[in-house]
């Protein structure tokens, strides 16, 4: 038996109450009640009634490609049969649905699925720690597990990087806005290059300008009057996501993961929005065959449902017990949806399918790119693309780089809006066009995306 097939208690609340409600009068009384950091209804002005797949329907019968889906938490879409199933099974066999972090076979399977998942020269050495069901948690918790490991205090993090919204992890972002209003943040934080191709911080851009940021990066380590005391730990993401969707170069990966283990210096990835074949690997380190000491997961490793966790080497586990805790960290039908979703996106190899479907468009982008060259540059790796919408009229650098057109972007975004298609925007100034769809998207289903992206810059323009 399943839920649908179960009578309805008597008082039980139903969705079923809202069937008649427009999205106005949802959006309305959201506006009214909901706090003012509320941000996605602000360019996406709907209220979803259901969801299935690729598609959410909004209370008035109007169905959207969902490009956003969930900023990637939603991997195999929304409603997945196998994501349900697994919901179920919790709830019919009555198992605990909170449970600290004490264990269940629940529990213990995903870990076993989890680790089945990892690179081989890691998941014979790897350590997992549960942790509040946000990915900003799981970052504090890595930076604490590395500072307790090494004994020291300063974080080396990058220009562009997003790493969530907690005290914590905004002060090792790089985005200035949300900081403008709060005061004493986490000191001994240090920003270096990221290489941005596009918009290279040393002007070179290409293998000159990552490999000028290796370099930097290096002699800073290694130079006595640098003012940063030893680190306890480098973080970076290897796809820039917030940042705009920026990938990093594979030979600069594998230079920062030599450079931090030569001198003893922990490398914490950030894979809550790159992992789980998001890129075209199950975790996106995994393109420059190297192995971090920890990295984060989040977003899809719960199945659509919140769940976070840092995995590193078992010699970084130096800390006490209740070092770091957190109510919600034993979320058991996260662990069986993640459980599921794992499972399935291995048996189906949706890393590879990723890694096809992005590659189809990036080219797509790039052809369209031919026509309008207010598409300034698009980049991305497997199913995390990003197109910079410039202002071409202007002056470039010497780089050859256009100004930044976030207004030409939200107009975009917009007109995708009103044609069925939901995209996000993001990166430096809200310029970049993000395609974060699930990773169950066919090849149908992505010419049409293109095609609405297509006709929705050209009625941007022309407006």
């Amino acid at each position: 038996m399943t839920l649908k097939d179960r009578p309805q208690q008597k008082g039980v609340f139903h969705m079923s109450v809202f069937t008649t409600t427009t999205n106005k009068q949802l959006l309305d009384q959201q506006e009214k009640r909901e706090s003012n950091a509320r941000s996605y209804p602000r360019r996406i002005p709907l209220a979803i009634k259901e969801a299935m797949g690729i598609h959410i329907t909004d209370m008035e019968g109007r169905k959207y490609i969902d490009c956003l889906a969930g900023a990637g938490t939603l991997a195999l879409g929304h409603n997945h049969p196998v994501v349900i199933q697994a919901i179920e099974e919790v709830l019919h066999d009555r198992l605990p649905l909170h449970t600290l972090d004490l264990t269940t076979h629940v529990k213990e399977s995903f870990v076993d699925e989890l680790f089945q998942s990892l690179p081989g020269g890691f998941k014979d050495r790897a350590k997992i720690q549960f942790c509040g069901p946000t990915g900003g948690d799981a970052i504090e918790a890595a930076l604490k597990l590395a500072k307790t490991a090494t004994g020291r205090q300063s974080i080396l993090t990058f220009q562009g990087g997003y790493h969530g919204s907690t005290h914590g992890t905004m002060s090792i972002s790089g985005n200035l806005s949300p900081k403008k209003s709060v005061q004493g943040l986490v000191p001994d934080t240090h920003f270096l290059p990221y290489p941005y191709d596009y918009r290279c911080p040393f002007g070179k851009g290409g293998e000159e300008g990552h490999q000028l940021s290796s370099t930097y990066i290096e002699q800073l380590l290694d130079d006595p009057e640098s003012g940063i005391l030893p680190p306890a730990a480098m973080i970076f993401e290897t796809v820039q996501g917030e940042g705009g969707t920026i990938p990093a170069p594979i030979g600069w990966l594998k230079e920062m993961r030599r450079i931090t283990e030569e001198r003893g210096i922990p490398l914490i990835i950030d894979e809550v929005q790159t992992g789980i074949g998001r890129t075209g690997k199950m975790f996106s380190f995994e393109h420059a065959d190297i192995i971090p000491d920890a990295f984060v997961l989040s977003k899809a490793i719960g199945g659509s449902l919140p769940l976070s966790v840092v995995i590193y080497d078992q010699d970084l586990d130096a800390w006490e017990p209740g070092a770091h805790i957190g109510t919600f960290r034993g979320n058991q039908m996260a662990m069986a949806a993640g459980t599921a979703s794992l499972k399935y996106v291995k048996e189906n190899r949706l890393d590879v399918h990723s890694e096809k479907m992005g590659a189809h468009l990036l080219q797509s982008l790039k052809d369209i790119q031919q026509d309008f060259p207010q598409l300034g540059d698009i980049r991305g790796r497997g199913l995390m693309i990003g197109a910079e919408i410039v202002d071409p009229s202007k002056q470039s650098t010497r780089q050859g780089s256009f100004p930044a057109y976030p207004e030409l972007a939200s107009r975009i975004q917009k007109e995708c809006f009103n044609r069925g298609l939901i995209l996000e925007v993001g990166g430096r100034h809200g310029a970049v066009v993000r395609f974060l769809p699930p990773l169950i998207i066919t090849e149908e289903q992505l010419n049409e995306v293109i095609t609405i992206f297509r006709e929705a810059i050209q009625a941007s323009l022309e407006g």
